[in-house]
């Protein structure tokens, strides 16, 4: 028979994906699509749901095609996805009533506005870990039951389901035959009690939406039924499924209270792992579901940074830097750090943890001498000086989390670059570790299903599976350090808005 196999499904805002994995946790086979993207309104972003089925499927097979390998080799698949886009969808006919609603939609903005207002915030965060934001999926879900002529009925009548992608997947993948989701999706709704860990009839009663229709919620590494024979030519157990940054978090082997991760894409997602405690945060982090295994849950504090990679991004197409990313980094690598030049990137706003939607960016501490170098320089910093700012958030939320030595995990695409990762450690004062393989979310889907299929005994063995990384230590002095600290702050403070 050989190795068992892993096949991880990826399923993302602009693409799906497939990558099949040994249990060694080596990449075998990969094969993706790109994803439409719909904007029928200004901040309403929508994608269709079939359209990502389809692709799954097409992926599924194609990833175990491209290495050569017979599903009759899949011990499992695993499942991660995009966290709080959400669908509503006919029980009887499996066909969305609306296309999906995506988690960066935010039409749903006066609702929460008015339930802040209201001064309903504070009881949400205590049941869910979660901020009133259009961001998660409660409000989504209520807006195409209020908006989609019929669905309230019809929903009441218990003719239709909703859930998030996972639950949307497992659900077509099994021909119908499981209406299930995992914890770490459940923990991004709005709609989950954390801490008893259900769904909350106070908050479904909140925003209007009738708990019927909610999916089962599973541990991520357990049973989600097999896919249909006729989907992908024979079943296939379905065996772990996880949010994508709660799935990153697993491929990055951040299994126990005090490891941490950061993903630098556009943005960058930060998470520590609080193990069995859920703190509720003083600097507005979210506290989230990391994993639930074999019944038991830990929990996690998460940071959004709104601007990393573009605003490496900024440095080609705003100041028309010629040459990517690689020639605007070879530029701040000469810059002079004695000039302090400072860059703001709130382009959208600052997130996690001033969440001031109203702050613009800005460049601060320019003299005659500063030039492109010193501005390149400023734009790495600030992704890494954004990371301190979360780093220090969560040591205050959760002091017991950081004991020994710190080290934060990071993958992504800022995260290829070896000068960044110096760059970073030295100015968060932390040791970062440097995935090789970067693909973090879909492995850690892949191990979750390897977990719930019996391959490995527990997290901590399949997390021991992931690839080398490579470390890199502080070099900068405590001083200059805590300089570049204090007049990034003073520059932060002076673009607030709040």
């Amino acid at each position: 028979m050989g190795e068992p196999l892993l096949l991880a499904l990826d399923q993302g805002t602009t693409s799906t994906r497939a990558i099949l994995f040994g249990a060694d946790g080596l990449a075998l086979g990969e094969a993706g699509r790109p994803l439409q993207q719909h904007y029928p309104q200004d901040g309403w972003v929508e994608h269709d749901a079939e359209e990502i089925f389809q692709a799954a499927v097409a992926v599924l097979k194609a990833a175990v095609e491209t290495a050569g390998r017979e599903l009759s080799a899949i011990a499992a698949i695993g499942i991660t996805n995009q966290r709080e886009t959400v669908v509503l969808w006919d029980r009887a006919t499996g066909r969305p009533v609306h296309k999906a609603i995506v988690w960066q939609d935010r039409r749903t903005e006066p609702v929460c506005a008015r339930l802040r207002a209201a001064g309903r915030e504070a009881r949400v965060t205590e049941l869910t870990g979660l901020l009133l934001d259009p961001y998660f999926s409660g409000t989504k879900l209520a807006w195409l039951l209020d908006h989609v002529p019929g669905a309230r009925a019809a929903a009441e009548a218990g003719e239709l389901l909703a859930g998030t992608i996972d639950t949307w997947l497992i659900w077509k993948l099994t021909g119908g035959r499981v209406h299930a989701t995992d914890a770490t999706n459940a923990s991004r709704t709005l709609l989950y009690d954390l801490r008893k860990g259900g769904w909350s009839a106070e908050m479904a009663a909140m925003l209007d939406v009738p708990l019927g229709i909610l999916p089962e919620v599973r541990d991520c590494a357990g049973d989600f039924g097999e896919t249909d024979a006729a989907i992908l030519g024979r079943a296939v157990p379905i065996r772990g499924v996880a949010g994508d940054q709660q799935a990153a978090l697993m491929g990055q082997g951040c299994v126990r209270p005090g490891e941490m991760k950061a993903t630098y894409g556009t943005g960058c997602f930060m998470l520590i792992n609080t193990g069995e405690t859920a703190p509720i945060s003083q600097a507005r982090l979210l506290t989230t579901v990391a994993a639930q295994v074999g019944g038991r849950t830990t929990y996690a504090l998460e940071g959004a940074i709104f601007i990393a990679g573009a605003a490496i991004q900024w440095l080609s197409e705003g100041l028309r830097i010629p040459g990517g990313p690689q020639a605007a980094e070879a530029l701040a690598a000469e810059a002079n750090d004695d000039l302090g030049v400072v860059l703001v990137p709130a382009f959208t706003g600052l997130g996690a943890p001033w969440w001031d939607a109203g702050a613009r960016g800005a460049l601060f501490g320019l003299t005659r001498d500063a030039g492109l170098p010193e501005i390149a320089r400023a734009a790495f910093d600030a992704c890494a000086l954004q990371t301190r700012d979360l780093i220090e958030a969560m040591r205050a939320d959760a002091p017991k989390a950081f004991h020994g030595e710190v080290e934060l995990r990071i993958d992504g695409g800022m995260a290829k670059s070896p000068w960044f990762s110096q760059r970073l450690a030295d100015l968060t004062g932390v040791s970062v570790c440097r995935a090789t393989y970067q693909e973090t979310t879909a492995l850690g889907a892949a191990l979750f299903a390897g977990v719930g299929a019996g391959i490995y005994r527990d997290p901590a063995e399949a997390a021991a599976a992931r690839p080398k990384t490579e470390a890199y230590g502080p070099r900068m002095d405590v001083d200059p350090r805590e300089r570049a600290y204090a007049r990034w702050l003073d520059a932060v403070a002076r673009v607030r808005t709040t």
